[in-house]
């Protein structure tokens, strides 16, 4: 199986090889009619929304778009392979790129210590641009902080956000171990600014898009659906559109747009040399505690693949590269009941000829009488934020201090889930508790009397 590369809970926070340029690798023809039928099937259910490219060899060679791009009141907006997506987390593989490149270039080194650039921040002398790079500097996750919320939507200059990450103390000793902070990347972006003296959007044109030709590549503002960009939703009887993050916060973590077609052109770009060297490439795919520099290891079955996952506000995304198969596969979701992870999954399962059945989606409807005894608001002595259980009809909504509310779906037996993370929660209303499953973590919350 694919492994999801969990950028933060939901709860607690706001997420190869040179072999392909010698070797010729057989293309193999995906089960069009299989792919279709299961994402056909996501679509009637109203379990995702979204696009998916897989290109083998450097050729597409298969695409499928579902859902919409805009419904909202009276406009159905269908999606189209050029409709453009927040991809989150997925910026952070760009910022590295041009990271690299400024290494190549002798401007900057996997050694130079942050306080070179902001001297101010926390343990900044302690801490090295490649610690920065795998997640090991020890810089708390400005997202995961219970005042992130307030400000979300709004606008923030660079001066506001190092406010914001000068006050916050250390998660732990720089290179004592490896935890994922968006922290590092939104700095990495104002860095790759200072040295080349140019804005983010400008350097990334120059550096990758144009380079390598992305057309529909870019750093993100407002969504424009006049320019094919996506709203995203959450599903609550019907899509609800989500409130939109601004994109000046995320930066050089979480900011650009882009499509699943220009995502593979990327990747297969990266792993054939177009952008950093094999000696730089190699430097991103190696593992510390499972974490590469903007790169994470993501199997599945007997097979091996780098990339990494993406999500922000409703949308949810993944790419991922098989440098022996010479495959490259990318999902982005504006609206995800049904896991984008289980998304990849069905589809490399269907590429590759494995058992696969379509899932059979039963729908549950529940009363909204039938949602009271679960109501209240909940603390846990594993967590520091509570959680406030409230309704909307009949659907159940669960938040958590300083986080935005997500629906849940009724499983049935008192059990709910919110796929899009990854989160089951069982309930035993009888005791007034519920425990939260995410991965192999659980947290039990008890009900405040």
């Amino acid at each position: 199986m694919i492994k999801k590369i969990v950028t933060g809970s939901i709860l607690i926070a706001a997420v190869i090889l040179v072999v392909g340029l010698y070797y010729t690798h057989k293309s193999q023809s995906p089960d069009t009619a299989k792919l279709n039928s299961f994402f056909n099937a996501l679509s009637a259910h109203n379990k995702n929304m979204g696009s998916l490219t897989i290109s083998s060899n450097g050729k597409v060679v298969y695409q499928k778009t579902i859902g919409y791009s805009q419904v909202n009141d009276s406009i159905k907006r269908p999606t189209t392979v050029k409709t453009k997506y927040r991809i989150g987390s997925i910026s952070k593989m760009f910022t590295a790129v041009m990271v690299f490149q400024l290494i190549e270039e002798g401007k900057l080194n996997l050694a130079t210590p942050l306080s070179t650039y902001y001297p101010q921040l926390p343990n900044a002398a302690k801490i090295t641009i490649s610690e920065m790079l795998d997640h090991r500097s020890g810089l708390y996750n400005f997202t995961s902080d219970t005042l992130y919320s307030s400000y979300e939507t709004k606008p923030q200059s660079e001066a506001a956000m190092l406010s914001v990450m000068e006050k916050e103390k250390p998660a732990f000793e720089p290179d004592a171990k490896a935890e994922y902070s968006n922290t590092n990347f939104v700095l990495l972006g104002y860095i790759i600014e200072k040295i080349t003296g140019k804005p983010y959007p400008e350097a990334l044109k120059e550096r990758i898009t144009s380079k390598i030709g992305l057309t529909d590549t870019y750093y993100g503002g407002k969504i424009n659906p006049a320019n094919n960009e996506a709203y995203s939703y959450s599903y609550q009887g019907e899509w609800k559109q989500e409130p939109e993050t601004d994109m000046s916060i995320p930066g050089g973590a979480g900011a650009l747009v882009s499509t699943p077609t220009d995502l593979v052109k990327f990747i297969e770009a990266l792993f054939a040399g177009k952008l950093i060297s094999q000696s730089s490439l190699n430097q991103m795919k190696t593992m510390r505690d499972n974490f590469g520099m903007a790169m994470f290891i993501m199997p599945f079955d007997d097979k091996k693949s780098y990339g990494h996952s993406g999500g922000i506000d409703g949308f949810s995304s993944m790419l991922s590269y098989f440098p022996e198969e010479g495959l490259a596969i990318s999902y982005i979701s504006n609206g995800a009941v049904y896991s984008t992870n289980d998304v990849m999954i069905a589809a490399l399962n269907i590429y590759f000829k494995k058992p696969f059945t379509n899932p059979e989606f039963k729908t549950i409807t529940l009363k909204t009488t039938d949602l009271d005894k679960y109501l209240g608001n909940y603390n846990s002595t594993q967590m520091p934020l509570k959680i406030r259980v409230t309704k909307n009809n009949a659907t159940l909504i669960v938040q958590a201090t300083g986080q935005r509310p997500f629906a849940l779906d009724p499983l049935g037996d008192d059990k709910f889930a919110f796929t899009r993370g990854a989160i089951t929660i069982q309930f035993d209303p009888q005791i007034g508790e519920f425990t939260v499953f995410q991965g192999d973590k659980t947290y039990l919350y008890r009900k405040i009397k």
